[in-house]
């Protein structure tokens, strides 16, 4: 259904989304904007390491290591979710995308992984010097269809990968874990010739008695209504709601959509990703998460902001704090 003469297809759209006319204007405005876009403060950055060295005892303990990169562990198993552990999210030549902040911890640094899940191939998603790093634990990785080859040229064993489409299901052998590949309104490409020439997909992410969502990158679409439909409740949704622009309403949530989808898929509890540590949209640094909290405040909906590296079991947290407030 999504894949016709050559190119993946949104469901929701038709097609693939539209160019907008502004782009070439947004492009140059996110290269060469003001600094109000970045924070004038280090940000507050916890090392992980002790934590991941203690047991877990809610079955589901979650660390957000930048943008949206995750270590996920449940039911024994340890899955790093699109990792960028580099300087930057965007090929060399645009170096305006580097990061905010360090990494909490480094790849060395990482307790043994069951498996890497990778959404689709952006770079602020897709990060080669990680992959070319990754590729030598050999660890298994999951990911959309096409991916695949482009894991292969950074070094990773052929072996080593499962590419699904939306609705088919992977388990790892030796964990009781799946994952199954669920649609998302987004785009894919890393140049100029080859957009939509791999898939896109958002994620349902099972242990025996957790349940994860994570979004990907995605606009708005029915299918999240779809995806709560089959799958919900959810212990836990990981959302995107950074790098939002009304130009982008079809590809990016932003935090006011975000909410919206966080309710089709059936609530629970929402824990925001992808912000706070690369330029790459027009607001400021830490605009999606100030007013995701307060819409959430207002609708009385569960969200976590752990700081950057710090573990939760968000069966066991409360709150946590604003702590970009501070910065």
């Amino acid at each position: 259904m999504q894949f016709r003469n050559g190119r993946f297809w949104n469901t929701s759209s038709g097609g693939p989304p539209p160019i907008d006319a502004n782009s070439f204007k947004l492009a140059a405005d996110l290269l060469f904007g003001g600094r109000k876009r970045r924070p004038h403060r280090p940000l507050p950055v916890e090392s992980p390491l002790a934590t991941w060295a203690t047991p877990i005892s809610s079955g589901l303990r979650v660390t957000w290591l930048g943008h949206s990169t995750l270590l996920l562990e449940s039911n024994g198993a340890r899955v790093l979710i699109d990792p960028i552990f580099g300087d930057y999210a965007s090929p060399g030549f645009l170096a305006g995308r580097k990061r905010f902040h360090p990494v909490p911890a480094t790849i060395e640094q990482l307790p043994p992984l069951d498996a890497v899940l990778l959404s689709h191939d952006h770079y602020d998603h897709l990060n080669s010097p990680t992959i070319r790093k990754l590729a030598k634990l050999r660890v298994p990785f999951i990911t959309s269809l096409g991916v695949g080859v482009r894991l292969e040229k950074l070094g990773l064993d052929q072996k080593l990968i499962t590419e699904l489409d939306w609705w088919e299901e992977h388990t790892l052998p030796g964990a009781a874990m799946s994952f199954t590949a669920t649609p998302a309104q987004h785009f894919s490409g890393r140049g100029l010739r080859d957009r939509n020439v791999t898939l896109w997909s958002s994620w349902v992410i099972a242990a025996p008695d957790k349940k994860i969502f994570y979004s990907g990158d995605t606009g708005l679409t029915d299918d999240l209504a779809t995806i709560g439909q089959r799958f919900a409740p959810f212990d836990l949704s990981l959302i995107e709601i950074g790098a939002s622009n009304p130009a982008w309403a079809d590809i990016h949530l932003g935090p006011v959509n975000a909410l919206s989808a966080f309710g089709m898929l059936g609530g629970g509890t929402f824990l925001p990703v992808h912000w706070a540590t690369f330029d790459l949209a027009l607001h400021r640094w830490d605009e999606p998460a100030e007013t995701l909290v307060k819409l959430a405040e207002k609708n009385g909906v569960r969200v976590l902001t752990p700081k950057l590296g710090k573990p939760i079991e968000p069966e066991l947290v409360e709150n946590t704090s604003r702590w970009w407030r501070d910065v």
